[in-house]
């Protein structure tokens, strides 16, 4: 499958499809708000351009609404951390998903501290390391993609969730492992994880597994189909 914007948007309503009709892919509403652990990438005069269209419309990016709804853009949240699969998820996101003036959101959730324990600042500085180098790879890979980065601590599922319904995520994708041999009879909690996520976000959600290299493609997970083999 090509990157080409069309292509994405047919590949995303062709999945929600066996829901009685496409997922409404276009962001209805900005978030203003001013989020510690955040970092956007974009060109600075296409910030000062949208900045006072903002400014025009009552301060701030919430006046990009109108214009974003408009313009069919859409935001795509991405689950990363330190594994291979999640950056392979956010790859694919960028370029099967992501069309030109879309935004990106790599969203990376640090486990809540318990009292009294160590290493708390290092375990954030190493997380904002990895969110923002994911991120410049994001933009230099695909420039017309809008890329920032969240590190977000506390519990990953409640996390994930409220981020996908304060930001008003489009689409939400995650990074799928291969299912041990072993668990025959439970879930995993990364399984379940991804399983909840799938069920509850409020918006549509892929959980992606790239293949091995002699077989190549892609299994994608939806609330319909499971394990779709996408050969891209």
């Amino acid at each position: 499958m090509g990157s080409s914007g069309g292509s994405s948007e047919h590949f995303l309503r062709q999945l929600s499809s066996s829901d009685g009709g496409p997922h409404q892919l276009l962001q209805e509403d900005w978030e203003c708000s001013s989020r510690r652990g955040s970092r956007r990438w974009s060109s600075r005069k296409k910030q000062a351009a949208r900045a006072t269209r903002g400014h025009r419309r009552g301060g701030g990016f919430c006046g990009q609404t109108e214009e974003a709804a408009a313009a069919g853009r859409k935001r795509v949240m991405v689950v990363v951390d330190q594994r291979s699969g999640a950056k392979h998820a956010m790859m694919w996101a960028l370029t099967h998903v992501a069309s030109k003036g879309d935004f990106l959101t790599l969203l990376h959730v640090l486990p809540p501290q318990s009292s009294g324990s160590s290493g708390g600042r290092g375990c954030a500085a190493d997380a904002s390391a990895l969110a923002n180098s994911l991120g410049a790879l994001c933009k230099a890979c695909k420039p017309e993609v809008e890329v920032e980065a969240l590190v977000i601590q506390g519990p990953k599922l409640s996390t994930v969730l409220s981020q996908v319904k304060k930001l008003e995520a489009s689409v939400l994708v995650l990074s799928q492992r291969k299912p041990s041999p072993f668990c025959c009879f439970m879930r995993s909690s990364s399984e379940a994880f991804v399983e909840e996520c799938i069920n509850r976000a409020e918006c549509l959600t892929l959980a992606v597994r790239r293949q091995s290299k002699g077989v190549g493609g892609y299994l994608i997970s939806t609330r319909w189909q499971k394990n779709f083999w996408l050969l891209a």
